[in-house]
């Protein structure tokens, strides 16, 4: 018997080979260019160039290039956008779209010139080049996503500046291939693609927080939600594409509309940022580089001068434009750095178009391979720019971080989730989640605890910690897991909470099981009056992620509580992680120390507020509050500063008025340092 071994051709054909070298180059190169000081985007490019057909032809850009890197560069505009806090870009949104249009036409005009008079070409031709200057792709996000600087001020001004040069510089294609077909310029095709832009905007922005709210609150898995978001995705794109635009657009405004669905800290972002990062973007990245023929440069000098040119007029313009921005708005050098940095690069729409001239025989070959080198140069200067001033950004925001902290009073929350019933157990440790600071890295407990041997409860608890342990983990948070037997359940809580030194304690609104039972029931009650740490107890029917608004219900004198800083921490966290506005009801002078809270801890979440001098004025409010707000109500302990006989009557109220609402209690810690 012999063995036939398979003969080795290249490039590779055999899928499994294929993919196992693209995996090598994903795990390998950043290792290696690390090393070298050299940004591990470029690595991709540069590996993709080496095992490319113009390199050492090991892989032939075949149907998963295309695919998967297609899926990459939506992901890229689809993270942009999913990961920008809201409230950030409603404040900065005027100088993205000042910045945009700077950066299309600084480019625009410098391109047309350096095209018409340095390298001799048509007026047409001229133009249609310009567009690929103006242009520009996100290359470099994927640094500004791992170091955490999505809401930095010069980042939120360029990934919504790139949208408008990206649909600028595809009208002005469109136009001048419809010149160059036609002969003459039509203003009737220009306006109809803007009313379809109009219909497809309005149709997402309707339709897809309609359907996603909907998904979410029928499954809770979230494999399922992550498939259901990219099919959103995907179908965003195809629409965009469908009507004349490039598919980045619909990803883009996708991300937007879906923003507030998913939170920065949940299992579904790590998800689809997983997803992203281990295999669309870096598929993308190698893809580019396998189109760069670098040999050209060295074959012929008249290629090597327009690259150069090229080159010299994309980077010059993008950093005018920069630096006017900067003037304009009087941001700093960091700011300018990123901006810089984010728009320098080119990818998607830059290919589309070089591609789409050269079709169309407004590019020669040597236009078109001046144009493969300038985005390969563009993409390793757009590259070590952002990664250069986005480590100097984070350097500073940390310093900052920490000298705030030298002054904090509340410190990091260190929460125990009381669980029993596994229907429940998730959603109050998603809710603990999503109340902590973003920075806090102390691990949570959860604990079950059980006064029988009775082996359905026993079952019922275990579930009920497992459940709340994995959508833990799933948001990369570490669990401790207690499961304690004591005769008298609030002593075994309080007992752990001391053991763990825990802050918070999370636990769910019990249901009434006779007539005679109490809102709270007997075991809130003796806890409240156990111990002086926060408690939140939550009531949610719905998804906490699908929720609209936070109603914040604040009693008078609650300012002078102790534990006042910590409740407005943890709402604040809330509010930013839903992306949901937060409409205080509170006096005068407690709304101002709660604003005044909220803008010097940073808290960049949306927020009114209305005056609640008695409780007769929450009453008239409680009309607007829908199934799809959050009633979060801070109550007060007996001989608190801020207890009435209001709050007596609260439970009473709330049972009556408010039995299909989306509830959370918030006692505020009472004594500081002096527990009982």
């Amino acid at each position: 018997m012999t063995l036939a071994l398979p003969s080795v051709t290249l490039p590779l054909n055999q899928p499994v080979a294929i993919f196992m070298l693209v995996l090598v180059i994903i795990l390998g190169s950043p290792i290696l260019f690390r090393r070298l000081k050299i940004p591990s985007l470029v690595g991709l490019i540069v590996a993709g160039i080496i095992v490319g057909p113009y390199g050492f032809n090991i892989l032939a850009r075949d149907a998963s290039f295309e695919i998967f890197g297609q899926m990459g560069i939506l992901y890229l505009m689809f993270l942009a956008s999913v990961e920008m806090d809201m409230y950030h870009l409603k404040k900065n949104i005027g100088k993205g779209l000042v910045f945009g249009l700077i950066t299309f036409i600084i480019p625009l005009v410098g391109g047309i010139f350096a095209a018409r008079y340095a390298l001799s070409t048509g007026w047409t031709t001229a133009v249609l080049l310009a567009s690929t200057l103006s242009s520009h792709t996100l290359v470099s996000y994927p640094i500004i996503s791992k170091l955490g600087l999505s809401n930095c001020r010069g980042v939120v001004i360029a990934v919504s500046g790139t949208i408008v040069t990206v649909l600028l510089s595809l009208i002005v294609l469109a136009e001048v291939i419809d010149v160059s077909v036609r002969g003459y310029f039509e203003i009737e095709s220009l306006l109809l693609m803007f009313a379809m832009m109009g219909v497809l905007a309005g149709a997402i922005g309707w339709a897809y927080p309609r359907l996603t709210r909907w998904f979410f609150r029928k499954t809770d898995d979230t494999v399922s939600q992550f498939i259901f978001i990219l099919v959103l995705v995907c179908l965003a794109s195809l629409s965009a594409k469908l009507i004349g635009l490039e598919s980045i657009l619909g990803a883009f405004y996708a991300g937007l509309i879906l923003n507030k669905f998913i939170p920065a800290r949940s299992a579904l972002m790590g998800r689809i940022e997983f997803v992203g990062n281990a295999i669309f973007i870096p598929y993308f990245m190698i893809g580019v580089g396998m189109l760069l023929n670098i040999h050209v440069v060295f074959r012929d000098f008249g290629v090597a001068w327009i690259a150069l040119v090229m080159v010299v007029t994309a980077l010059s313009t993008k950093l005018l434009a920069a630096w006017i921005t900067r003037r304009i708005y009087s941001l700093d050098n960091l700011d300018m750095g990123l901006m810089f940095g984010l728009s320098s690069g080119k990818a998607a729409a830059t290919i589309a178009a070089a591609m789409i001239g050269y079709q169309y025989g407004l590019l020669d070959e040597d236009l078109m391979s001046g144009a493969v080198v300038m985005i390969l140069v563009c993409c390793i200067v757009a590259s070590v720019v952002t990664l250069s001033a986005a480590r100097k950004q984070r350097i500073r925001l940390t310093a900052g971080e920490m000298e705030r902290e030298g002054v904090e009073s509340t410190g990091y929350a260190r929460q125990l989730i009381a669980v029993a019933n596994p229907m429940t157990s998730e959603g109050l440790m998603k809710l603990a989640v999503f109340m902590r600071n973003k920075d806090n890295k102390d691990p949570m407990t959860v604990l079950f605890v059980r006064n029988t041997n009775d082996g359905r409860v026993i079952a019922m608890g275990r579930e009920a910690i497992r459940l709340a342990s994995s959508a833990a983990v799933a948001m990369n948070m570490k669990v401790h897991e207690v499961e304690r037997y004591d005769f008298n359940a609030v002593s075994g809580v309080i007992n752990i909470l001391n053991e763990y030194r825990a802050t918070d304690i999370i636990i769910g609104l019990h249901r009434k099981t006779n007539i005679v039972d109490t809102f709270y029931g007997n075991f809130i009650e003796s806890l409240q009056n156990a111990t002086d740490k926060m408690i939140i107890i939550s009531r949610c029917f719905v998804p906490v992620d699908t929720l609209r608004r936070l109603v914040v219900v604040v009693p008078r004198n609650a300012e002078y509580e102790t534990g006042f800083h910590a409740w407005v921490a943890r709402v604040g966290n809330l509010g930013i992680q839903l992306g949901s506005k937060i409409m205080f009801l509170a006096g005068t002078k407690s709304a101002a120390i709660i604003e005044h809270v909220m803008t010097e801890d940073g808290y960049g979440v949306e927020r009114v507020y209305r005056t609640m001098d008695t409780w007769d004025d929450f009453i008239l409010a409680s009309g607007e509050i829908g199934e799809e707000d959050l009633l979060l109500i801070i109550a007060a302990r007996k001989d608190s500063v801020s207890y009435s006989a209001e709050l007596q009557e609260l439970p009473g109220f709330l049972n009556r008025h408010f039995a299909p609402n989306n509830l959370v209690v918030i006692y505020p810690e009472q004594f500081g340092d002096q527990k009982r």
